[in-house]
C-alpha cells in the first residue's frame, strides 16, 4: 500500500510543539508518515512500528534562534525509517534556565510521539556528573514505554579511555553493551558506537553519528544519527537503544553554551 500522511486535531506539547497532523492527507511540508501498524499482543502501545524496522534515522531540527543568538532552545528530532518515512517525532521538555545554565549536562525529559500524536516513549535523564574522572556519579537514562512504565535503562560504565554504556531491562538486568571510540570528536567521517552482547564478543548493532559537513558541524549542534539493530530484537530494547542515542548526543555532540565546545570528555 502507498504510504500516506496523517492528520489529527492539534494538541499542546512542551516547548510550543504542536502534535503532528495525522489523517489520510499528506502534511503541508510533504512529510510522509510510516503507516500505522496493527496492534500486537504484549507489545507496548506505539512500539509496534519498531517490530517492522531494523534501522532508525534520527535528524535533529535546525533552530534559527539558536544559530543566530547562541541561546539554547529545546531540541526537536524526527525519527525515520530506512524509506524516509517519519516513525516518531521527539521534543525535549526542559525549562529555559536549565538549558542555558547546565548546557549539555542538563537533566531532561524527551517525549516521543507517534503519528497519532500519542506519547509512546518518555526518556528521563537526571542531573549527573559529566566527567569520566568521577566514577561515583555517572550518566543514566530511564526509558518508559508507555509513559510511566519503565522498560529499561542506559547506564554509563566508568572507563579511563572509552565511552562505555550498559543497556538494562526494567529489572536492571544487563542486556547489551555499547562501546564508543577512544576519540569521539573526529572530522569528515562518521563516529560509530558499537552495540554488543553483554560479554562484548558479538556485534548486535550500531549507533552512528553521521558527518553532516563542515559548516553544519562547526556552527550548529544539529546532528544526524543512525541506529541499526536486529529485526527480531525485543522492541523494548530497541526503544532503549533509541534512548541511548539521545544520551550519546547530549554527552558528546551538543555544543556547550556560547563557546561551541563539545560536551564529551574523550
Amino acid at each position: 500500500a502507498q504510504p500516506m500522511g496523517f492528520q489529527a486535531q492539534p494538541m499542546g506539547f512542551p516547548g510550543g510543539f504542536v502534535v503532528p497532523p495525522v489523517q489520510n492527507q499528506p502534511t503541508m511540508d510533504g512529510t510522509i508518515w510510516m503507516p500505522i501498524p496493527p496492534s500486537i499482543p504484549n507489545c507496548p502501545p506505539g512500539l509496534e512500528y519498531l517490530t517492522q524496522i531494523d534501522q532508525v534515522l534520527i535528524h535533529q531540527q535546525l533552530e534559527l534562534l539558536e544559530i543566530v543568538t547562541g541561546f539554547e532552545t529545546s531540541n526537536k528530532y524526527e525519527l525515520k525509517n530506512a524509506l524516509g518515512q517519519r516513525v516518531y517525532f521527539a521534543a525535549e521538555d526542559t525549562d529555559c534556565l536549565t538549558r542555558n545554565c547546565c548546557g549539555p549536562s542538563r537533566p531532561f525529559t524527551i517525549r516521543i510521539v507517534d503519528n497519532l500524536g500519542h506519547e509512546v516513549i518518555t526518556l528521563q535523564r537526571p542531573l549527573r556528573c559529566s566527567s569520566c574522572c568521577c566514577p561515583c556519579c555517572l550518566q543514566e537514562l530511564e526509558v518508559q514505554a508507555p509513559p510511566g512504565t519503565t522498560v529499561g535503562y542506559v547506564v554509563q560504565n566508568w572507563h579511563a579511555c572509552l565511552p562505555k554504556f550498559t543497556i538494562q531491562d526494567e529489572k536492571r538486568m544487563d542486556v547489551l553493551k555499547i562501546i564508543g571510540p577512544c576519540v569521539v570528536c573526529r572530522c569528515c567521517e562518521d563516529i560509530n558506537f558499537e552495540v554488543k552482547s553483554v560479554d562484548e564478543t558479538c556485534a548486535v548493532g550500531r549507533i552512528s553519528k553521521q558527518w553532516t559537513g563542515f559548516v553544519r558541524e562547526a556552527f550548529t549542534d544539529s546532528d544526524n544519527f543512525g541506529i541499526s539493530f536486529p529485526m527480531d530484537l525485543d522492541v523494548k530494547m530497541k526503544a532503549v537503544m533509541i534512548g541511548a542515542c539521545f544520551l550519546i548526543d547530549f554527552m558528546f555532540f551538543e555544543h556547550s553554551g556560547n563557546k561551541h565546545q563539545r560536551a564529551g570528555v574523550w
